[in-house]
């Protein structure tokens, strides 16, 4: 259950404060300024009542001030990962799917086959609301031990009006519970059901019509989404699911260009969508497109590691001056893990990104790919003291260095 800390504490010997912005109206990074990270070597750091009020070093904190003192020699100090695309409500897992696949099926050959999402929905489908609820909890106290403090969690494993309703209704007691940040994202367009089969039209006509109204009445959800991609759902449908949500008051974080660059990434721009997720196939004018826009593009490298597709050129984009955002998409089909210190290594590997720019990708660029980095996602006075403390480690290179293992030695939510 949510705890709440209520004594001035004071985080002293601090190895490195990592991650400050001093000026909370720096709201994300863009290009060249992703590869600063901002620290204090050898720092303190003050908290009252579940945020921070004061930094800086240690040759400079009046010992007055302390009441309750915390000391972290050794220690990093940064501000707690932003996941901001996840779909960690699931019933079951598909390992035989992962086998198909090392077998030499395609992700789409599995889906055709029944597997996939449909796979997922159907288990879900048979689930108690009580068993998602419990299953879910165990994976949000799993991620939180290795540092993320606040999560997207997206519906679309239902694929029905009762089923996806049922995977927001456990969301919301999971906001109500945990002490991470959770928003809501409604995913009812994850894919047509077998029963719509034919019959597209109909089963948005249901989103719509049907589960937004209950959506609204009922407070379920923060966002919308919609997988844009062939062989799913198109560019029209995309904006008319993106327009119902903006009748229904919910900003629009959409899946788009995982295969195929169809012009999905322009209609998020168009319906300014808070972000537009995957990434991995980009043209030149999707990426010139994306600089006229505050939209923040977001990868998911576990997805591309998981799946063997390409990576998102997140390289390119940062050099051509975007922002970028990462995200585990913790999900039972293409990314089984909710690790971001994994998704910084595969970054930094894979991706070419520097420490830096990973970690700023996960905190404070990724806050705002969740509308949170007003209170998220640095070390800023009057933001959330939602932060990671990491055992005693050379710095905060080591992090996607010593990739696998778990240097998170407590996390602190407000």
């Amino acid at each position: 259950m949510k705890s709440r800390e209520i004594m001035k504490t004071t985080y002293t010997n601090i190895k490195q404060l990592a991650g400050i912005q001093k000026n909370k109206t720096v709201k994300k990074l863009s290009g060249k300024e992703m590869s600063v990270l901002n620290t204090i070597e050898d720092a303190y750091l003050h908290t009252e009542n579940g945020y921070i009020t004061g930094f800086g070093k240690m040759a400079e904190l009046s010992n007055s001030l302390i009441q309750q003192e915390i000391d972290c020699s050794g220690k990093i100090v940064l501000p707690a990962w932003c996941d901001s695309h996840t779909h960690l409500v699931f019933a079951g897992t598909r390992e035989t799917e992962f086998v198909d696949r090392i077998n030499g099926l395609t992700y789409e050959e599995i889906a055709a086959r029944g597997g996939g999402i449909i796979n997922s929905a159907k288990r879900l489908q048979s689930s108690t609301e009580e068993e998602l609820y419990q299953a879910a909890w165990a994976r949000l106290e799993e991620i939180k031990s290795h540092g993320t403090g606040a999560v997207e969690i997206k519906s679309g494993y239902g694929l029905s009006l009762d089923a996806e309703l049922k995977i927001l209704r456990v969301i919301k007691r999971l906001k109500a519970d945990s002490d991470l940040t959770i928003k809501a994202t409604f995913l009812g367009a994850h894919a047509v059901p077998p029963e719509f089969k034919g019959n597209k039209e109909g089963y948005l006509d249901m989103l719509i019509h049907e589960a937004l109204p209950i959506i609204h009445k009922e407070g379920l959800a923060d966002y919308i989404d919609i997988f844009c991609e062939t062989n799913y759902f198109s560019v029209a449908d995309t904006e008319r699911i993106m327009e119902a949500g903006t009748n229904y008051g919910l900003q629009s974080k959409i899946h788009v260009n995982q295969f195929t660059s169809i012009g999905g990434i322009q209609a998020g721009i168009k319906h300014n969508a808070l972000s537009i997720d995957h990434l991995e196939v980009m043209t030149d004018q999707d990426i010139a497109d994306l600089h006229r826009s505050e939209t923040m593009p977001t990868a998911l490298p576990s997805c591309s590691f998981f799946l063997k597709i390409p990576f998102a050129p997140v390289r390119k984009m940062i050099d051509q001056g975007l922002a970028i955002a990462l995200a585990t998409d913790y999900n039972p089909g293409s990314t089984p893990s909710g690790k971001i210190p994994f998704v910084i290594s595969l970054a930094c590997i894979y991706q070419r990104l520097t420490p830096e720019e990973a970690i700023n990708a996960v905190t404070l660029n990724s806050a705002y790919a969740m509308g949170i980095s007003d209170t998220h996602g640095s070390i800023t006075v009057g933001k959330k003291a939602n932060l990671i403390i990491t055992k005693e480690i050379s710095s905060y290179n080591y992090i996607p260095y010593a990739f696998g293992g778990n240097h998170i030695e407590r996390i602190v939510l407000d």
